[in-house]
């Protein structure tokens, strides 16, 4: 039976949601998965249907999400559905929505310079995942994602700050993580901020780490159906949110 994907698209038309879900549509079927594309953010009211799946790519920005669809994909997550996403595609989809923020392991919060600012993806040398095992650090020139980020997720790749003089700058040099995993329950997440059109997927590396970010993510739930494991461990009937 041929491992389900669903790609949920739509929302903010500039980071050419359609285009991008076309490539990662490609991508993905030449990996032997069945991808399902969705223009609708009801789609996350199906639990059932999310349990069932290997791999959730969101691609929707500055969107409004509900309770029950964000519940729903938090709880799929949760028993061993991977979230893979890229952009504001993923981490600025729901800016109103925390528990998404808190799922996918942070949110946007500038560009500075906008579109257009050349800067060095630079990978941690210290990484031993194969999502970046191999991938040399390399220039893209886009928008240079800065973002609020969980201190849990593991980054594999950075960016350094500033490139664009402006009122951050006052606080020296930081290294921004461009690529990162988390883990939600028993859920793969993996995240990029490169992405703001389709072309930038031209550039081998940005196509490579995010090809092997989805097959991370979807690989745990291999794991999870072949030990046989549930997220029951993890619920707790006290308010998180």
């Amino acid at each position: 039976m041929s491992k389900q994907v669903l790609i949920v698209r739509g929302g903010w038309t500039g980071h050419e949601p359609v285009e991008v879900s076309e490539v990662f549509s490609a991508m993905l079927k030449k990996e032997g998965f069945q991808v399902t594309i969705s223009e609708t953010l009801d789609s996350f009211l199906d639990l059932e249907m999310l349990k069932s799946l290997h791999l959730i790519i969101p691609i929707w920005t500055m969107g409004k999400i509900t309770r029950d669809q964000v519940n729903n994909v938090s709880e799929a997550v949760a028993a061993g559905t991977g979230i893979a996403g890229c952009h504001g595609g993923m981490c600025d989809a729901f800016r109103e929505c925390v528990e998404w923020q808190f799922i996918t392991g942070g949110n946007w919060v500038s560009h500075p310079g906008g579109d257009g600012v050349e800067y060095l993806v630079e990978i941690k040398k210290s990484s031993s995942s194969p999502i970046v095992e191999g991938i040399k650090d390399f220039v893209v020139k886009s928008e240079q994602y800065y973002l609020h980020v969980d201190p849990a997720v593991d980054v594999l790749a950075v960016t350094r700050y500033p490139t664009v003089t402006w009122y951050h700058s006052s606080n020296g040099s930081v290294d921004m993580p461009v690529l990162w995993t988390k883990k939600w329950g028993l859920g793969r997440v993996f995240y990029s901020s490169l992405g703001h059109h389709a072309d930038i997927f031209e550039i081998p590396e940005a196509y490579e780490t995010m090809r092997r970010g989805f097959l991370w993510a979807a690989e745990g739930k291999d794991i999870v159906l072949k030990e046989g494991l549930t997220s029951d461990i993890f619920k707790r009937n006290k308010k998180m949110f």
